[in-house]
């Protein structure tokens, strides 16, 4: 997770500007947009054909009452790029609906491209984030013309269901780039469920607040989180299982399995709304040797802070990669609430580089704890995927 989001008071003093600007935010190029070419503002229904493979060539943004409808099968390749990416936006849907016999295909436009070639997917939708208010709004990392969160925790943007993202995570700056998904205040009225993302960078999946919840979701060789959760998350994330492959190194200093804020970056201690969310059934595979990944490794499995409330059940830690601490309770900025419950299991034999669990002096964690017995994420739920689990 990056730290760089302008005050949502600031979009209103310049929202005409902004928003007049907002069809026109594509990536230069000099070819021509063709009938296969995604590019600009969808305003009304666009049902894509899965007979075709489509170019993703700019900005596609789907805009409030405007509908992408992705049938089954259908392959999306995707220009190089920070502006190449897709963004719902508050008041429009995505209708991604894959099968396990033909998943729906997001990936770059040559083969092995590596994560952070093009940009991601975005959501932004109208449910409840942290803030200095109850209900407050905030804006989008990756362009701050565009606005999310409000009051509405049972808001819809559509379905994602057996969806491929490969080799998103595409970088402004050091402080400004995109996940793999990105989900910002997403209601629960959202269907997300089946989803494989690949060597992305900079999370595999991050929940900027809302109440969505995600089921079935593999993260493979993700440049820094695995599961990012902050600014008021309230949702669950259900059978979720996270690898780094053999011989992969992160660039990231500090990757983690799952990293979870209450606010965002620590910068709102008073806010209301803290991220108070589930995680159910959780594998994180470290397949990567130590000696042979120069030394890359993982920071923490599970990184709790400033003022997050988790209820993880049923993780497993697993491989033979390193780690540093399994669970982290501290943060300069707030550490995570003693009302937090977790239970991982380790299965790992890596080198072991910090504490099991590393907490304040003087707090109590009565249910954070680990201990044996865990079984971890069902592997055989993501076989649709193809990745060898």
């Amino acid at each position: 997770m990056k730290k760089l989001m302008l005050n949502a008071l600031a979009f209103c003093a310049m929202s005409a500007m902004l928003f007049t600007s907002c069809e026109n935010n594509v990536n230069n190029d000099d070819t021509t947009p063709g009938a296969n070419e995604l590019s600009g503002a969808i305003t009304s229904v666009k049902e894509l054909d899965a007979n075709v493979t489509y170019t993703l060539n700019g900005t596609v943004t789907v805009e409030e009452g405007g509908e992408l409808v992705i049938p089954a099968g259908t392959v999306i390749k995707c220009r190089k790029g920070f502006s190449n990416y897709l963004l719902v936006l508050p008041g429009g849907k995505i209708m991604a609906e894959g099968t396990a016999e033909k998943p729906i295909v997001f990936t770059a436009d040559v083969e092995n491209a590596g994560s952070g070639y093009w940009g991601g997917i975005i959501i932004n939708g109208k449910a409840p984030i942290s803030g200095a208010e109850k209900y407050s709004t905030a804006l989008t990392e990756v362009n701050n013309a565009y606005i999310y969160g409000g009051n509405d925790a049972e808001d819809n943007s559509g379905v994602l269901k057996y969806v491929k993202i490969e080799y998103a995570g595409a970088r402004s700056t050091a402080e400004v780039e995109h996940n793999g998904l990105t989900l910002n205040a997403v209601g629960n009225g959202t269907v997300i469920e089946n989803i494989y993302v690949l060597e992305s960078a900079d999370d595999a999946i991050e929940f900027f607040g809302g109440s969505v919840n995600v089921t079935n979701l593999l993260a493979v060789n993700s440049d820094d989180d695995m599961f990012d959760f902050t600014q008021g998350y309230t949702g669950t994330l259900k059978n979720c299982y996270g690898v780094w492959a053999k011989g992969y190194t992160s660039t990231e200093s500090d990757p983690r399995g799952i990293e979870a804020d209450g606010n965002f970056d620590g910068m709102g201690p008073d806010h209301v709304d803290q991220s108070n969310f589930k995680v159910e059934n959780m594998t994180v595979d470290l397949r990567l040797d130590y000696s042979d990944a120069e030394g890359s490794y993982m920071h923490d499995v599970i990184k709790l802070r400033r003022g997050a409330t988790a209820n993880i059940t049923n993780a497993l830690l697993k491989g033979v990669g390193a780690y540093k601490d399994i669970i982290d309770l501290t943060d300069g900025k707030g550490d995570g609430t003693e009302q937090s419950s977790i239970s991982i299991s380790n299965e790992n034999t890596g080198k072991a580089l910090g504490k099991e669990i590393n907490i304040t002096d003087g707090k109590n964690y009565p249910n954070v704890k680990v201990e044996a017995g865990n079984t971890g994420c069902d592997a055989s739920i993501f076989g649709w995927t193809g990745y060898a689990l």
